[in-house]
């Protein structure tokens, strides 16, 4: 088959249509001004049907310091892989594309649904190649490993020789961003549905420097350029876990703890930001700058990664976000993992000789949101007391390690004194 890749512009196509998708990749794609078609798979049908009902538009809110600014994406051609018309038209804009992106909730989802899954049409696109075409595929599932994740499995359904000029990447999103379903919110901040019809509006932040891997297709030149190409991302992976939202993470629970209901709440909490800011910097920022100064980026300097958390935490508390505490908190059991924001970064903090106290306090304070909302958690029932009172340092510790699981290893009996430590301190 002869490829129909428009001479004039590129082509780019989207897997998913969320908020990182429609606020970032095709919102960038569109913006650069580089693309002349944007082709999304959706299986939500009311949402396929209303941009298709609105000519192919839908609509952002990008939240800046001092407003909250509304624009349009026009040009959408929009299908729902579960129609057979839907997806043939999907895997003939794989086949032209130039730029792809998968914005799925989890690596997981990959090569989930068969015919419909993003590895399948993928595979099937590129088999409608008359001849090979460079192309570069973003993946933006929130794993360290997920363009080689992605990879493998588009590589099940395809010939080796299909993806010889296909490059997969890995990005580091540090864009904030979520989807407001509340009407009252939506007509209070006068925000803009993302399509007639849809009573959802997208919301994100306008920071776009985004990271990802180095493209190493000979020529090659992006059509979304404001994205940063690095050598090796897990540095900057880990500045986005351990850094960002491990900081992240506290800021909501100890929120949660004193009674906010949104995270610019807590920026005006006088101690959350003050323990937030020394976390950040003497934990987080000692700990990541002893582990990756020897990569000589700026970042991982004391004036680097100063500059680096400033920026966030005022991103952070941004009231034009309408970042919701319980958004921030919830999926308690994953957030609390022993290789996850708060408990993973403890641990680097302590191999580097750290004492992470301020970050224990977010721990405890994730700890007693987590009992809270433990009708949400059966499988942890027989491990959470029915309150606080009930909480003490052998029933932390059962917890804990019921949490992790065999992950923990010769620093859990010290994550676990400092975590008490700091329920005694919140008490």
């Amino acid at each position: 088959m002869s490829s129909g890749r428009d001479p004039s512009g590129k082509t780019f196509v989207g897997f998913g249509f969320g908020p990182i998708q429609s606020g970032l990749f095709l919102y960038e794609a569109f913006t650069s001004g580089h693309f002349t078609r944007f082709v999304v798979a959706e299986i939500d049908e009311e949402l396929v049907r209303a941009v298709r009902g609105g000519g192919g538009r839908y609509r952002v809110n990008i939240a800046r310091r001092d407003r909250i600014d509304c624009v349009e994406v026009s040009g959408i051609e929009i299908h729902n892989p579960r129609d057979p018309s839907g997806r043939n038209a999907i895997l003939d804009a794989v086949r032209d594309s130039d730029e792809m992106a998968t914005c799925l909730p989890s690596i997981d989802l990959y090569d989930a649904g068969a015919e419909t899954s993003a590895a399948r049409m993928i595979a099937d696109g590129l088999a409608r190649r008359s001849a090979p075409l460079p192309t570069i595929l973003y993946a933006a599932e929130n794993h360290n490993r997920a363009a080689e994740i992605l990879r493998d499995a588009v590589g099940r359904h395809a010939r080796p020789d299909r993806l010889e000029s296909v490059q997969t990447l890995n990005t580091v999103i540090g864009k904030m961003s979520g989807v407001i379903s509340d009407p009252g919110t939506i007509e209070r901040m006068r925000l803009e549905t993302i399509a007639p019809g849809v009573p959802r509006a997208v919301l994100v932040e306008e920071f776009n420097r985004i990271l990802i891997s180095r493209v190493s297709l000979p020529g090659y030149r992006r059509g979304i350029d404001v994205f940063l190409e690095k050598d090796d991302l897990l540095p900057f992976e880990e500045a986005k876990l351990y850094g960002h939202n491990a900081v992240h993470a506290l800021i909501g629970y100890l929120a949660e703890w004193r009674g906010c209901r949104t995270i610019a709440e807590a920026g005006r909490d006088e101690w959350i930001m003050r323990t937030a800011r020394e976390a950040f910097l003497e934990e987080s920022g000692a700990a990541l700058i002893s582990r990756h100064q020897a990569a000589g980026d700026p970042l991982f300097t004391p004036e680097g990664y100063r500059a680096y958390a400033e920026d966030l935490l005022d991103r952070m508390v941004n009231p034009n976000l309408h970042d919701l505490v319980s958004r921030v908190g919830r999926d308690h059991v994953r957030k609390l993992g022993y290789d996850d924001r708060l408990y993973g970064t403890m641990r680097i903090a302590l191999t580097h000789g750290v004492r992470p106290a301020r970050l224990a306090l977010g721990a405890a304070a994730g700890v007693l949101s987590l009992i809270a909302h433990r009708s949400a958690f059966p499988s942890l029932e027989r491990h959470l007391p029915r309150g606080p009172a009930g909480l003490t340092e052998p029933v932390l510790r059962e917890l804990l390690r019921e949490i992790w699981g065999e992950k923990a290893d010769q620093h859990a009996e010290a994550l676990i004194s400092l975590t008490w430590q700091a329920l005694t301190a919140l008490s």
